[in-house]
C-alpha cells in the first residue's frame, strides 16, 4: 500500500511539498489543508476544507482517512504543540515536539540556548522594559538588528542604521504592540556583515542529513533595501557554502544543535533551519533557527529533490535517518515571488491574475501559488507574497534568466517583484549589507 500523506498550510511552501510528496514512488495521495488553487490542481493532491489552526478537526481527518503521515509546513501549529497532539492521537506527523519547536517560537530561548552551547551567533541582550532596552542601546554601534521574541511570520526584525530608528523599533515592539505578543519581549543583537545562507537538514533527534543549501532575499527591494519580508526569492546552491563552510557548519552548528537538544530533553525532530551569516573568513554564525522549512527555499529546493520525501520524513519520525541518503539534481534552481506592491505592510487584495492558464508541459519551470483565490474561475490575488516563478538550469545564471524569461509571462495590475534574485551568487565575492 501506498502512502496516504497529508500536508499542512496553504502557502507556497505546502504548495512545494504537497507537488513532490505527489511525485513520490511510495505516495499514493496527497491531502493539503487547507491547500491553495496551487495544490488542487496538482496530480495526485486533493485540498481539505479544513483551517491549519483547527487541531481537532485535523486529528479527526487523519484518523478517518487512515493518513500514513503529516507534514507540517507552517511554524505556529508546531509552537502550538500539533506534533504532541497527532502523536497521542498515535499519528505520524513530521515535525518538532511544542517543546523543541521553542527554537523558532522564542529568540530569547533561541539566543540561551546558542550561548549555553557555545554555537557562534551575534552578541546579544534581550529586554521586557522600554527603559533598560533604550539605555543598552546608548552602548551599542549601529547599524544594531531588533527582533520581536515571538513569530512575527518572519517580519518582527527591523535593521536600525541609527539611533533614532533603533529607539523608535524598540518603543514600537514593547511600547506600541507593533507585533502584538510577539513583540511583549525583544532581542537587539549586534549586526553581522557578511552574506546569509539557509542550511536545512532533516532530523531524528539524534542523527541528521543535510538539505540543499540555499540563500533567500529578505528585504523587499532590490540591493537588499526596503523593509524586511517573508522573502521575496531563494537560489539552490549557495555557492557562499563551500565544501569548507559546509564542513564548518555541521561541526560547529548542527551537530551540536542537535545534541543540545537532546541535552535539554527535547530531542529535535523535523527540519531544522539555521539561517547563516558567513564572513569573508568563510565563518559561519547563527542568525536564526526555524523549525520548519523556509518559504521560498522549500520551492526551488523541492524541483531539485529526486528522493521519496515521504520516506525521509517516515525515517526521521522513526529514529533511523542514520541509513538515509537523498539524491539530487545536479542543476541550480532559482525562485523570484511575485507579490502585491505595498507588502509587507498595507497590500491590496483581489488583482485578477493574467497569463497562468497557458498550458506548461516543461519539466524545469514551475510557479507554485502561496497567495491566490479563485473567484467566479478566475485566479485573483489574496496576499502579500503571491506566487513564486521556479526554474531548473545548468548553473545559477541560467537558471536566473530562465526564472525571469517565466516571470514576464505573468501579470497583474500591482504586480512587484525584485530584479535582482541570485545576483549576488554571480558576483563570486561577499557584500557587506
Amino acid at each position: 500500500m501506498k502512502n496516504k500523506v497529508l500536508v499542512i498550510g496553504s502557502g507556497g511552501r505546502e504548495h512545494a511539498l504537497a507537488w513532490r510528496l505527489s511525485l513520490s514512488t511510495t505516495v499514493g495521495h496527497v491531502f493539503v489543508a487547507p491547500g491553495n488553487p496551487g495544490t488542487q490542481a496538482e496530480n495526485n493532491v486533493s485540498n481539505v476544507a479544513i483551517e491549519a489552526s483547527d487541531y481537532t478537526g485535523l486529528i479527526d481527518f487523519c484518523q478517518s482517512n487512515a493518513i500514513d503521515l503529516v507534514v507540517v509546513g507552517p511554524e505556529q501549529p508546531l509552537c502550538d504543540g500539533i506534533v504532541d497532539l497527532m502523536s497521542q492521537a498515535g499519528i505520524k506527523c513530521f515535525g518538532p515536539s511544542a517543546a523543541a519547536a521553542t527554537l523558532e517560537g522564542s529568540k530569547a530561548y533561541s539566543k540561551e540556548f546558542l550561548e549555553k552551547y557555545n554555537i557562534p551567533t551575534a552578541a546579544y541582550a534581550s529586554f521586557t522594559e522600554v527603559k533598560p532596552a533604550l539605555d543598552y542601546l546608548q552602548r551599542q554601534k549601529y547599524p544594531i538588528v531588533i527582533k520581536a521574541d515571538g513569530l512575527a511570520a518572519g517580519k518582527g526584525v527591523v535593521i536600525a542604521q541609527d539611533a533614532p530608528q533603533a529607539v523608535n523599533a524598540v518603543k514600537d515592539m514593547l511600547a506600541g504592540n507593533a507585533f502584538g505578543q510577539a513583540g511583549d519581549r525583544i532581542v537587539i543583537e549586534e549586526f553581522l556583515v557578511g552574506e546569509e545562507a539557509s542550511f536545512i537538514v532533516i532530523a531524528d533527534g539524534e542523527n541528521f542529513v543535510p538539505m540543499a543549501t540555499s540563500q533567500d532575499h529578505k528585504a523587499r527591494d532590490d540591493g537588499d533595501k526596503g523593509p524586511n519580508t517573508g522573502g521575496m526569492g531563494a537560489y539552490t546552491p549557495a555557492p557562499v557554502v563551500s565544501q569548507e563552510v559546509f564542513d564548518k557548519t555541521i561541526e560547529v552548528i548542527i551537530k551540536p544543535s542537535i545534541a543540545g537538544m537532546q541535552k535539554e530533553g527535547s530531542p529535535f525532530v523535523g527540519f531544522l533551519y539555521a539561517g547563516l551569516m558567513i564572513d569573508a573568513l568563510g565563518n559561519p554564525k547563527v542568525l536564526e533557527f526555524n523549525v520548519r522549512f523556509g518559504d521560498p527555499e522549500t520551492q526551488p529546493i523541492m524541483m531539485r529533490l529526486k528522493s521519496n520525501l515521504d520516506e525521509l520524513c517516515l525515517a526521521a519520525i522513526g529514529g533511523n535517518l542514520k541509513d538515509q541518503a537523498i539524491e539530487w539534481d545536479e542543476r541550480a534552481c532559482l525562485g523570484v515571488v511575485l507579490a502585491e506592491k505595498g507588502y509587507p505592510d498595507s497590500y491590496q487584495k483581489g488583482s485578477l491574475i493574467i497569463g497562468m492558464n497557458v498550458e506548461n508541459n516543461d519539466q524545469n519551470r514551475k510557479i507554485f501559488h502561496a497567495g491566490t483565490k479563485i473567484k467566479q474561475n478566475e485566479l485573483l490575488t489574496n496576499g502579500g507574497r503571491v506566487l513564486c516563478v521556479c526554474a531548473l538550469a545548468e548553473d545559477i545564471k541560467g537558471a536566473q534568466s530562465k526564472a525571469y524569461e517565466y516571470v514576464n509571462t505573468v501579470s497583474w495590475q500591482s504586480m512587484y517583484y525584485r530584479r535582482d534574485i541570485g545576483s549576488k551568487a554571480l558576483c563570486g565575492n561577499f557584500t557587506t549589507k
